[in-house]
């Protein structure tokens, strides 16, 4: 099955591009959006939407290979090997919830996307620090 990521790449956020790529595959895995067998889109259809070089592309894929969660398949594509999902549980789901509440209340207040992410990025921080 062909997966229906679409990268988003953010030029300013002093994240390399092929960086993007790659947290933006993990967080598809992590997510569930990315499972196991899909086929990510191919170097020349990311550098057609995003206007990224295919071997930018090829770079972070390499690096998704080396962390075991894709496999190139010569003439195919490459494909998912192992998703980073956890099975979802009732917390989840309600933490999702409790989570999108806020991002509304954020918004009403006037904040605006990178308001929002430097405030869960601090947080995130500070419950996290190993990360």
């Amino acid at each position: 099955m062909v997966s229906v990521v679409e990268f988003r790449i953010d030029r300013r956020s002093g994240i390399a591009t092929y960086l993007q790529i790659v947290q933006q595959v993990q967080q598809a895995l992590r997510l569930g959006i990315l499972v196991e067998g899909d086929r990510l889109p191919t170097a020349a259809q990311v550098a057609a939407t995003t206007k990224v070089n295919p071997n930018t592309t090829l770079k972070a894929y390499r690096e998704l290979e080396r962390e075991g969660l894709v496999e190139p398949r010569p003439g195919l594509g490459t494909f998912v090997s192992r998703t980073l999902a956890r099975p979802e549980s009732a917390a989840d789901a309600l933490l999702r919830e409790e989570l999108r509440s806020w991002m509304e209340r954020a918004q009403r207040e006037g904040l605006d996307r990178e308001d929002v992410q430097a405030l869960v990025n601090s947080v995130l921080q500070e419950r996290y620090p190993q990360g």
